[in-house]
């Protein structure tokens, strides 16, 4: 709400406010640690352009809003380094709103040029370590640039913004929503970013089950790139993997061929745990599990619990339950929880999972129970909804064939996941 006082300059909203609330200018020192002689320059306008940090006491204690002070400020120096040193006094502050406020009316100052000061504050958002602070920057280019049908920075601000909101493993649809958008704008991009861009979003694709539009900015990544840097390695490793979640083995067979030719290390360091994968996929289980036992004694922290999981499955599926609690007294305690990427979230949410169907198989109700809510923690990190969906649905299914009652305080604990990953979001935009 903007509070209407006639003022001119910023002085006189500071006086202006301080007399309306009764203060005299010795109490006000007091209250904000400002020294009287300072608040009387202030006022007095001697001091044109006092710093953000000196303002922000007297800010809190009147109640003014930022947006005056803004306004104010960008009157008092309508050039770009005098209004870039405000941003840069507000980054210090770390409130984002003032930040992208001031940002906002740079961009709409008559004095300078729109481009330049766009290629300016994204040089500003890119040379910050905070990225709380950087999207306080980024938001507003990226605003002003729709408004103004500027694609070239609509482009580059989203990539940047992208790159900070995949990082967060709670929200990765909702990055992965931002991220499509970049598509229409990736001409813009250079081509070191559009290769970036192309394989983040595939394994972004892959961490949240979005198989197809993982080989999809896979392919468009491999068009363009003559390169064979890892992170290249990375999209085409998890692109052979969708093509056997898809039941596509010619196509991941292809792919892996291509790979091994290309001297790909990443991937031929992880050519037979593939192949054993695509055995797995097509439902040869007997002839992927040697291969998958073999795969474990070579092991990486990075890919024993994937190995695991499946040799997991295997045994359940083909019914040998002495071979899944051999292989869990075996190697169980072998597995790493210190877990960072959605990968080895999801893998570990499998893993309880899997655990659980064996325990149920077992008679082990209880245990099964606590497997499932394991599985659930794992998901949860990663909003992996359809999963936690699955595992709560698992818990339910088995008390119903048991006829047994949900203890309540088990039944509270289910209903609170629950609708904390279906609540619909309202008045979400992603920009």
């Amino acid at each position: 709400m903007r509070v209407n006082l006639t003022f001119t300059t910023l002085g006189e909203l500071i006086k202006e406010k301080r007399t309306e609330m009764g203060i005299s200018l010795s109490e006000l020192g007091r209250m904000t640690g400002i020294s009287k002689g300072v608040l009387s320059k202030i006022e007095n306008d001697e001091t044109k352009r006092p710093e953000l940090r000196t303002i922000k006491p007297l800010v809190d204690t009147l109640k003014l809003p930022y947006e005056n002070i803004v306004e104010l400020y960008v009157e008092i120096g309508q050039r770009f380094d005098v209004l870039c040193e405000l941003i840069l006094e507000a980054i210090e502050l770390r409130n984002a709103k003032l930040v992208s406020a001031i940002v906002r009316k740079l961009l709409e100052s008559p004095h300078e040029n729109t481009h330049k000061s766009l290629e300016r504050l994204y040089k500003v958002a890119n040379s910050i370590v905070n990225t709380e602070m950087k999207i306080a920057i980024f938001t507003p280019v990226i605003m002003y640039a729709r408004e103004r049908g500027i694609p070239l920075y609509i482009a580059k601000g989203l990539y940047q913004q992208y790159l900070i909101e995949r990082e967060d493993l709670k929200r990765l649809e909702e990055s992965f929503r931002m991220g499509e958008e970049i598509a229409h704008y990736v001409d813009f991009l250079s081509h070191e970013e559009q290769l970036v861009y192309y394989y983040r979003m595939t394994l972004h694709a892959y961490n949240i089950k979005k198989y197809e539009k993982c080989i999809d900015m896979g392919k468009r990544g491999f068009k363009i790139d003559q390169t064979i840097h890892e992170l290249k390695q990375r999209a085409a490793y998890v692109v052979i993997n969708s093509y056997i979640l898809l039941n596509e083995f010619a196509s991941a067979e292809e792919l892996l061929y291509v790979s091994e030719k290309s001297n790909h290390n990443f991937i031929i360091e992880r050519s037979k745990f593939i192949r054993a994968n695509i055995y797995f996929g097509k439902g040869e289980y007997n002839v992927a599990i040697p291969i998958l036992q073999e795969c474990l004694s070579e092991a990486t922290e990075d890919t024993r619990v994937h190995i695991m999981n499946d040799l997991l499955e295997s045994y359940i599926n083909l019914d040998d339950m002495n071979s899944v609690q051999k292989f869990l007294e075996a190697e169980e305690d072998s597995l790493c929880f210190n877990v960072k990427t959605p990968h080895k979230h999801r893998e570990l949410g499998r893993f309880f999972k899997l655990k659980g169907i064996w325990q149920v198989k077992m008679g082990k109700y209880d245990c099964a129970i606590q497997s499932y809510l394991r599985s659930i923690h794992s998901y949860e990190q990663i909003s992996a909804n359809e999963d936690i969906n699955q595992c709560i649905g698992e818990i339910f299914s088995l008390h119903f064939e048991l006829q047994q009652s949900i203890e309540l305080n088990l039944l509270e604990k289910l209903v609170n996941v629950y609708n904390a990953i279906n609540k619909p979001i309202k008045g979400k935009v992603v920009i």
